[in-house]
């Protein structure tokens, strides 16, 4: 651990500890997986404009994410069955993004209840949601994370199918038998049957409502006084629809590249969301962050703050709750170098002017 020096560093761990289907399962992406790759190398084509002689000896890196106070920009993804790769799974992820002072979201697959995970003490937590095809256990289990203390719902909207993960396929992948879909165990909907490819993809294709809409987006605002985060979100148009149906949020999302093959890294896809929301909400981003570098980037493309995924799950295989921590502490100090190193005090001086990218129109030097 103490030789770790990127948060990158902690895959290669992960990969040496997990069992083959587990890491397959939390590092592949759909198909060919071009998506996957460009998630991460799309940010290294955008270039920073640093400015110098600022006096950059305080730097204040809090913000606020709908109303709550928070240390930095930089929150917790919800990813699934995070028991996989930790015997303390979500839990340990909960009180990491606790001592971090920064906010967990918890998935609906995830291997520790709403409760549970909410009896780990106090924390700004929000619950990302999956619409089964009978609302009843939707109504439920909004209403179970209201009254445990989350304090958003991150609905995700690109998942009508399961992407095709071929990894998955290979390795039949089902959830270990001793591990089960927490939230849904009451109902008789927490395990998954053992199939001939993806064990997940046979119980998509079982429970999700394909038949999701906006008007949807619209229902849950009555079931919940919860704020509604869309989470899912690539494009201009779609951006604009998440204002008029009452979004509280966009978190600009390809589903860590495990959907829909050949879309843009989300980072490509961001500024064109942030332009159509015109203001009117905040947009988040997630997929492909593994430098503070980057989550200064996407600040200076308009983003209010950035969600991380995989890295989570592949430190919390290395070393459990030290190595979110150590995750969650390693971005900070990375973000606020980038900030001092680009004369950003904090983060309202963050602008489009520190980053050049590709689409820009070339520069034509200011007359002095």
């Amino acid at each position: 651990m103490e030789m770790i020096t990127n948060v990158s560093e902690f895959e290669k761990i992960a990969k040496e500890k997990l069992p083959k289907m587990v890491y397959d399962y939390y590092a592949s992406g759909a198909e060919d997986q071009w998506t996957l790759k460009e998630n991460e190398r799309a940010f290294s084509r955008i270039l920073f404009r640093p400015r110098i002689l600022i006096d950059v000896s305080k730097i204040d890196l809090r913000t606020t994410v709908l109303g709550f106070n928070i240390s930095m920009p930089i929150m917790i993804a919800p990813t699934a069955m995070q028991k996989m790769a930790h015997p303390e799974g979500e839990f340990a992820t909960a009180r990491a993004a606790s001592a971090a002072d920064t906010i967990m979201t918890l998935s609906s697959w995830a291997t520790s209840s709403v409760e549970e995970v909410a009896s780990t003490g106090p924390g700004i937590r929000f619950f990302q949601l999956y619409v089964y095809k009978d609302r009843n256990v939707v109504v439920q289990l909004v209403k179970r994370a209201e009254k445990a203390g989350f304090k958003a719902i991150a609905l995700t909207v690109d998942t009508p199918r399961l992407g095709r993960r071929e990894a998955d396929i290979k390795n039949r992948f089902t959830l270990p038998p001793n591990l089960s879909l927490k939230n849904f165990e009451d109902i008789d909907l927490g395990k998954m049957d053992k199939t001939n490819d993806s064990g997940l993809a046979s119980y998509v294709a079982g429970q999700i409502d394909r038949s999701l809409s906006w008007k949807d987006v619209e229902w849950l605002q009555t079931i919940t006084h919860l704020p509604i985060l869309v989470k899912g979100v690539i494009t201009a148009e779609d951006a604009q629809l998440a204002v008029q149906h009452g979004a509280a949020g966009i978190i600009v999302s390809n589903h860590g590249a495990r959907q829909l093959d050949y879309v843009p890294a989300t980072i490509m896809a961001l500024e064109e969301v942030v332009k159509a929301t015109r203001g009117m909400i905040p947009v988040f981003l997630d997929g492909g962050v593994r430098r503070g570098t980057d989550v200064f980037k996407a600040l200076a493309l308009g983003a209010s703050g950035v969600f991380i995924g995989r890295p989570v799950l592949f430190s919390l295989a290395a070393a459990g709750e030290t190595g979110v921590r150590k995750v969650l502490q390693m971005l900070r100090d990375e973000f606020e170098l980038t900030m001092a190193l680009s004369g950003c005090r904090s983060l309202k001086e963050i602008t489009r002017d520190h980053i050049v990218t590709e689409w820009d129109r070339p520069r034509i030097s200011p007359r002095l």
